[in-house]
């Protein structure tokens, strides 16, 4: 009885809420702070970036940090280690890989070439994971690249965010800190005289207030680390979206409760009041870095600056500000003979994108001994192939309606220049004849195909057609998709 009556609570609840109006700007409080706003506009215009998921766990080729997270999802089972079915012996040998770690491979030089080269414009680079293993030269914890015990931390480069940063920063690309709000190894997070329950804290907030603050200046204090002794950075990319205040609202916190941490149907997390004084903390990095884009991901309200849709591609363009992280092979972290994306699929997925006035983060996972695969090099190169021809396509420009028809992807530039994307199926030879339905020339617009020549077209309904000659479809100018540039459309 008592189960039956949660339910229809519950469901009453449910329905109170999808009664409330909608409107599309509920989900995104936009920024004020016209130094953001200028930033988060350029930012905008360089429509692909690179992430990287990178720490000790990659050394069993695992997914990064969750195989520690005492969650029952088939994607994080314990599958290493010499006891997986003991989880404290996991655990144990999961923080062991520390003392193992010793990436002597590590060049950034090479990856931030090949990142520019592929048409990418900014990185972002986990700093910390949830497990609380810093990539980076913290003075608030042991577990660390740099701790003694980490072979690593003899190296020259043994700091390896600053060294990224550096190298990326050197070929002209912004820079982003991915870093990890909850933190499972700080003992005032995960308090080891309890056992952990889920990803929240292992406590409860409210009623250990001073536990609770310690955690607070503690992750206060490895933020500003970042901010202050890591030269100029344009994101801070904040992970961990449960560890947050508790929504005010009864009806929100109700409905929260309902589905926040869901899989397939039934609540396998808490909902708990994780309060890390958000407002406060970006004052002080602003303070540092002023400007400085924040992405409090998954957080409603004004700290989270972009939206960041993950290893998906909405469906129709989205009215504010958002990038598509997605994996290009494998997963996430590093994972032994990873399949990567083709290229043919990962171009139209930048088109589709950018299509839709989002970014572009496409993931890639170096692996144990500071490398990445060839894999992850041949799929950027084929990028920057296609970029060296299309790239102006891309950059700087905005969205046209209605977005997308069939294969046909399309973008504009603020002085009326469009352009219509044909998206090639795999294997597929350039045809003598592509038709726009939704748009066609002004009077005297010159219609050219990119990397190509100028091209001969009629009007065709409300569209029009283009004829594209033996010789070009021979002598294609790219692979995978064909830029079709108008100098003016008709309004």
């Amino acid at each position: 009885m008592k189960k039956i009556s949660l339910l229809i609570i519950l469901i009453s609840l449910s329905l109170q809420v999808f009664a409330q109006p909608v409107h599309k700007d509920e989900r995104y409080v936009p920024e004020t702070d016209p130094l953001v706003l200028k930033k988060l506009e350029e930012w905008q215009d360089l429509k692909f970036g690179l992430l990287m998921h990178w720490g000790p766990y990659s050394q069993w080729g695992i997914v990064e940090s969750w195989s520690i997270c005492p969650e029952e999802y088939g994607w994080c089972e314990r599958r290493k280690g010499s006891n997986p079915n003991d989880y404290f012996t996991y655990l144990k040998e999961y923080e062991a890989l520390k003392n193992t770690f010793n990436p002597v491979k590590f060049d950034p030089d090479k990856w931030a070439a090949a990142a520019k080269d592929a048409g990418m414009r900014y990185v972002v680079f986990t700093t910390k994971h949830h497990d609380g293993f810093t990539m980076f030269d913290s003075k608030y914890t042991d577990y660390k690249i740099t701790d003694p015990d980490c072979p690593f931390s003899s190296n020259p480069r043994a700091d390896i965010a600053g060294e990224i940063f550096k190298a990326f920063r050197k070929q002209g690309l912004w820079t982003g800190a991915y870093f990890s709000k909850p933190d499972w190894h700080s003992p005032y997070y995960w308090d080891p005289y309890y056992p952990p329950r889920d990803r929240n804290v292992n406590y409860e907030p409210e009623a250990n207030p001073e536990k609770w603050e310690k955690f607070v200046q503690f992750t206060h204090n490895q933020i500003m680390e970042l901010m202050t002794n890591y030269g100029p950075m344009d994101i801070l990319w904040l992970d961990g979206g449960w560890v947050a205040k508790k929504p005010k609202s009864a009806i929100e916190s109700a409905y929260m409760g309902m589905l926040k941490g869901t899989e397939n149907g039934y609540i396998k997390t808490r909902v708990i009041s994780q309060d890390i004084r958000m407002d406060e903390l970006v004052e002080k990095v602003r303070e540092k870095q002023p400007g400085l884009i924040v992405v409090d991901r998954a957080v409603h309200g004004k700290n989270q600056n972009y939206l960041t849709p993950e290893n998906r591609v909405p469906a129709i363009t989205l009215p504010y500000p958002w990038e598509s992280c997605i994996i290009s092979g494998g997963g996430w972290s590093y994972t032994p003979n990873a399949r990567y994306m083709s290229s043919n699929k990962s171009i139209h997925v930048l088109i589709d994108i950018v299509a839709k006035g989002g970014n572009l983060l496409l993931n890639v996972a170096p692996g144990p001994d500071g490398t990445w695969q060839q894999g992850a090099y041949d799929l950027l190169k084929d990028y920057g192939e296609w970029m060296k021809v299309n790239s102006e396509a891309i950059y700087n420009s905005k969205p046209l309606a209605p977005y997308k028809e069939n294969n046909i992807c399309m973008t504009q530039q603020d002085n009326g220049t469009t352009y219509f994307f044909y998206m090639a199926k795999e294997g597929e030879p350039m045809p003598a004849e592509i038709v726009v339905t939704s748009h066609r020339p002004a009077k005297g617009a010159v219609v050219t195909m990119l990397g190509g020549r100028r091209l001969k077209w009629k009007k065709d309904g409300d569209g029009f057609k283009v004829f594209i000659s033996s010789s070009l479809r021979k002598n294609p100018p790219c692979d995978h998709a064909w830029t079709i540039k108008v100098s003016k459309v008709v309004e």
